[in-house]
């Protein structure tokens, strides 16, 4: 069943903290006794029963001491993976019950450079995206962002202390226009503004994960779709980069081997809407980088991606040039 995106499905949106995009969290002021990385893990949160360290109950989040008469919150600083424009943010409390934060906020910067973590947790032009709001313990704590600006950093704060196992930052990629016109680019990026429209299924992974940078490294970081038991075929639908025109597709089939796709063609939609044939069906391999070099046509906004007649697929990038 296909779905296009709306104002309510933020959590659709690829989360831009994520560790496998380059998200990393550079800063807190307190970890006592789980680290402050483990925000931005893919994956739920873990647990064990009874896993003591020598700190206490091992958790898989981030989680500071108890306050004793001192004042003040805790902070964690995450920098995206992926600068763009957040359409929401779910704090994940899952397994913490007896210690979470009673309310948390959220605020965000966009910053040049690479100036150090101590400097940036210094400044004092941060932007509420997110008022001081109550969370519930052992959940997940989702709240809608409305905001159309770029950001590079979030702030993370707990009122007062406690724990926060997953931190998870979804919208939509905006990449630094100056690095746009140097060259060719992957148009399918989504550190350069691609962004999944719709889909037929995702049934086992999200079909962001086609336009994750990198290679996959298990079948899991890939698209992978239900087996069909009819006719039909499964596709996912691309808004690039922006306009441009495309001149090489790699359809990528990595770590696929008894679940690959038998077939994959490339449809483009201009903004007229106009249908243009940039792959013809063609067949393809388990696990495998296949290049196909395509006709440029220009002001191509939108590709159709079909894999005939479900399967998975680890990447997909169209490489070429924006339109002036």
């Amino acid at each position: 069943m296909s779905r296009h995106l709306g104002s309510d499905d933020f959590t659709l949106l690829p989360d831009l903290a994520v560790r496998p995009l380059g998200g990393s969290v550079i800063w807190a002021n307190d970890e006592f006794f789980a680290e402050k990385e483990n925000l931005v893990n893919v994956g739920p949160p873990e647990y064990q029963i009874s896993t003591f360290g020598h700190k206490g109950q091992v958790y898989d989040g981030w989680e500071t001491r108890r306050h004793r008469g001192k004042p003040g919150d805790d902070v964690a600083i995450v920098r995206l993976g992926v600068p763009g424009v957040i359409r929401g943010v779910v704090v994940d409390t899952r397994w913490f019950k007896g210690n979470f934060p009673p309310e948390v906020s959220i605020e965000a910067l966009e910053i040049d450079g690479y100036p150090p973590a101590e400097e940036i947790a210094a400044r004092t032009d941060w932007v509420t995206l997110l008022d001081r709001s109550k969370v519930e313990g052992d959940s997940r704590n989702p709240f809608a962002i409305d905001s159309e600006d770029r950001w590079t950093h979030v702030k993370l704060t707990m009122h007062p202390d406690g724990g926060i196992a997953r931190l998870r930052v979804h919208g939509e990629g905006r990449p630094d226009p100056a690095l746009l016109h140097l060259g060719p680019i992957d148009l399918a990026a989504l550190e350069n503004g691609a962004l999944v429209q719709a889909c037929s299924n995702r049934f086992y992974s999200s079909p962001n994960q086609l336009l994750y940078p990198g290679q996959a490294r298990v079948m899991g970081d890939g698209w992978e779709t239900a087996r069909r038991r009819d006719d039909s075929n499964d596709w996912v639908r691309i808004k690039l980069a922006g306009p441009g025109s495309i001149r090489l597709a790699e359809i990528d089939t990595s770590c696929f081997l008894g679940n690959s796709p038998g077939a994959a063609s490339l449809t483009g939609y201009t903004h007229n809407g106009t249908e243009i044939a940039l792959l013809p069906r063609t067949d393809l391999l388990p696990d495998t980088r296949h290049r196909f070099v395509l006709e440029p046509v220009p002001g191509v906004e939108e590709v159709r991606l079909d894999i005939y007649p479900d399967g998975g697929l680890a990447r997909l990038r169209l490489y070429g040039e924006l339109s002036a």
